[in-house]
């Protein structure tokens, strides 16, 4: 059972709520740090990116999602530094592994256990960390069988350099599987799903979050403002360098049959509330009882602000359902 609580003392009225089955308290917005590094134009670097950690703990955000592949592990270095200085033991941090992090050779990407192993040391490393608390398989691998990761993670665990595990996007089918590898060889199980999941792209709810409930599972939406479509009106979302790349990449949150339709309805929410676009999109993440903590990610600590004020936005059921009846089915997405 979820349950979520205030810290008192704090001026920004944080919550916090039990991640599922790890028993790790975590707070209601994970800080995303895909944006620390220097891959990108839009990326902070590590002046930057440390303003915003500190922001981000100062708001009471205690829960840090990153990767080896993000800005070829700029970010878990970023990351690191500014966490070092302050009380490890307060934090929780996840990174990932598949992609390749700072080498890119023929076995810096994918599942197996040589990947395995030599990638979490190298996060381990860049992060300045002895053991991370969750570590997340950064999508499926077809070429390595799933017991032979799992066993990996196993190890990893059982070593300590790992407490928990997760898994991020991918088909429903191949999450029960793993699962059920995991029951029958009595190995680590995953923990959490960081799946995508926001007001224009819903096709989780169908089979993913059944599984989560089922399974006692913790659910870590990426993207919750569908890369910023959600924070400003439907014409205004490729005028920005981040709709652009968003656009190439070929993502759907502007192109499903009611989108448009979505993003008009959270405008005049946003209007009749006097609050931000993002803030009415974060609160029906806040509200939706499959979700544990949305993965907030952002290079502006005003944006950062807003999302934390966020907290205190309150959708009634007839908000919720006047946002979610324009939706209609779309192509799955992000499982590659």
């Amino acid at each position: 059972m979820r349950r979520y609580f205030h810290v008192s003392g704090r001026s920004s009225g944080m919550e916090y709520t039990t991640l599922s089955s790890t028993g790790m308290d975590v707070s209601k917005i994970c800080l995303g740090c895909m944006s620390f590094g220097s891959q990108d134009d839009w990326m902070l670097d590590e002046d930057e990116g440390r303003e915003l950690v500190e922001r981000a703990i100062d708001l009471g955000i205690n829960f840090f999602d990153t990767a080896n592949v993000y800005s070829s592990g700029e970010s878990e270095d970023i990351l690191g530094d500014v966490l070092a200085e302050y009380d490890r033991d307060e934090q929780v941090v996840a990174t990932k592994v598949r992609w390749p992090g700072a080498k890119d050779h023929r076995n810096a990407e994918g599942l197996s256990r040589k990947t395995i192993e030599q990638e979490l040391d190298h996060s381990l490393d860049r992060l300045g960390m002895d053991t991370v608390d969750l570590y997340q398989i950064h999508r499926w691998d077809d070429d390595t069988p799933i017991e032979t990761t799992l066993r990996a993670l196993d190890d990893a665990v059982r070593r300590g350099k790992v407490r928990h595990i997760g898994a991020s996007s991918m088909y429903a089918h191949q999450f029960q599987r793993a699962l059920h590898v995991s029951d029958r060889e009595n190995l680590a199980r995953f923990e959490t799903m960081q799946n995508l999941n926001h007001l224009t792209y819903r096709e989780e709810e169908r089979e993913m979050y059944p599984i989560c409930d089922r399974e006692n599972i913790g659910v870590l939406p990426w993207s919750p403002l569908a890369a910023g479509y959600l924070t400003r009106p439907h014409e205004e979302f490729t005028e920005t360098t981040r709709g652009e790349h968003e656009v190439d990449y070929g993502t759907p949150y502007h192109e499903g049959p009611g989108s448009q339709e979505i993003n008009e309805r959270v405008q005049e929410l946003a209007a009749e509330k006097g609050v931000t676009m993002a803030q009415i999109a974060l609160a029906w993440q806040f509200q939706n009882d499959h979700v544990d903590t949305p993965i907030v990610g952002t290079s502006s600590i005003e944006h950062l602000e807003d999302a934390v004020e966020a907290l205190d936005v309150k959708l009634s059921a007839s908000d919720v359902e006047y946002l979610e009846e324009p939706y209609e089915p779309v192509e799955v997405f992000g499982f590659e």
